[in-house]
């Protein structure tokens, strides 16, 4: 007989956020080189633009598109030892055994972890808006959990346990 199988790696990212980040990205650099195109080579007492400022005006919509694009970076990586959460500038790597429950309330917008000292960490990545997708993820994430728990058999007693 064998024992209970390992629960797969889970991997999420917010697909339809990035789809929409990607699509305005896109209207940025269309936008920001219709103005750089447009933009006249006069020479007047006021202002002189030439093609070093079309340029600028370009790269300005490419750096802006890409500050859009970064916001869609987080991203929730899971499997047997913990777990690994880059929101859109903080990283968390976490083990199971830090970790109290997987969240994701019918009201929010996305999940979170509540981990074992009372603090929560919020998972951007699992958002509401990808429907069975992030249903999957949560699922994913509390079977890695539960198999985890089950591995551990030497928990610490919770100050408050209900």
């Amino acid at each position: 007989m064998s024992g209970p199988q390992p629960s797969a790696p889970v991997s999420i990212v917010p697909r339809r956020l990035r789809l929409a980040l990607a699509v305005l990205a896109a209207v940025v650099v269309v936008v920001m080189a219709l103005v750089a195109l447009s933009l006249p080579s006069t020479t007047n007492t006021v202002v002189d633009y030439g093609v070093v400022d079309q340029v600028a005006i370009a790269g300005l919509g490419v750096v802006l598109a890409a500050g859009v694009l970064f916001l869609g970076r987080s991203r929730v990586d899971g499997d047997a030892t913990g777990v690994r959460i880059r929101n859109v500038v903080v990283h968390h790597v976490l083990p199971w055994t830090a970790v109290r429950a997987v969240r994701f309330d019918r009201t929010s917008y996305w999940g979170s972890l509540l981990l074992e000292n009372g603090d929560e960490v919020s998972l951007l990545a699992l958002q509401s808006f990808d429907g069975e997708y992030a249903v999957r993820g949560v699922e994913g994430l509390r079977d890695l959990h539960a198999a985890a728990r089950a591995n551990d058999p030497v928990r610490p007693p919770l100050l408050y346990d209900d």
